[in-house]
């Protein structure tokens, strides 16, 4: 186990587990479990061991990608589905495997209404007023009618896989003009660069389950904000895959935040 501090009361306790020992990891609330890091993600690691069936027996709510980075993968009450790159919202099969994904049992605190019409600069700094500063790891569900919703996805790749960050030169990208729907993700502290996204990573998927995607950018007219709090990351490490410490260097900030989109 490793304990990423920071010197706040709080720190992100890091579990590293085999597939076999994730599988038998408990589940519980309050708990964030991840396959992978976004530093593998970034690294080319497109293939993973863990399915879709055994993400969903650890949560009901997470982001992601699916085998060969094809898509931009959702999880909302218990259901997964990926956006591709042509903008088709697919539900996954239980026997998809994901090479990074991120999943909680959402146990949040009463929904709040959301003071809007708010762009995504303005929505994050409502869940930081709502979350506080020394939560480690906050997993975000907002529901509300928005409005130039712009999004994007990538297509599948092929080996030899290129690093993330030449995909994300020539990802696709579009602009939903209305609708009502959801986004998902998760907010973790800047000590975790490089495990996970620093800071906010977050997906977007329509009522109806017809568009959505790694969103980039909205403007929310109104809805409501839940959260729920975690201090508790469980990490599966794929065979063949390197999960190093986390990377607080400015440069592999700047690397994650240009395939980001932040």
């Amino acid at each position: 186990m490793t304990c990423l501090t920071t010197g706040l009361a709080s720190a992100l306790h890091v579990h590293r587990l085999t597939r076999d020992e994730f599988d038998h990891d408990p589940v519980a609330r309050h708990l964030v479990w991840q396959t992978s890091s976004i530093d593998a993600l970034l690294d080319g690691a497109y293939e993973g061991d863990l399915t879709i069936g055994e993400l969903a027996a650890h949560g009901d709510l997470g982001i992601g990608t699916v085998q060969h980075l094809d898509g931009e993968m959702v999880a909302l009450d218990g259901e997964f589905f990926t956006v591709k790159a042509d903008g088709a919202v697919v539900r996954e099969h239980d026997s998809t495997c994901t090479p990074f994904a991120v999943v909680c049992r959402f146990s949040p605190d009463a929904a709040v209404p959301l003071d809007g019409p708010v762009d995504l600069a303005g929505l994050t700094e409502q869940i930081d007023g709502l979350a506080g500063a020394s939560t480690p790891v906050v997993a975000v569900r907002v529901d509300a009618t928005m409005r130039d919703v712009h999004v994007r996805s990538v297509p599948r790749q092929h080996p030899p896989y290129p690093p993330l960050a030449e995909v994300t030169a020539h990802q696709i990208e579009w602009t939903i003009p209305e609708v009502h729907g959801s986004i998902i993700g998760f907010r973790f502290p800047d000590y975790a660069q490089g495990i996970d996204v620093a800071g906010y990573h977050l997906h977007v998927i329509s009522d109806d389950r017809r568009v959505g995607g790694h969103l980039l950018g909205v403007e929310v007219l109104d809805g409501t904000l839940r959260i729920d709090r975690s201090s508790e990351l469980h990490l599966e490490v794929p065979a063949g895959v390197r999960v190093d410490d986390a990377d607080l260097s400015e440069a592999k900030r700047a690397a994650i935040r240009s395939v980001e989109g932040g």
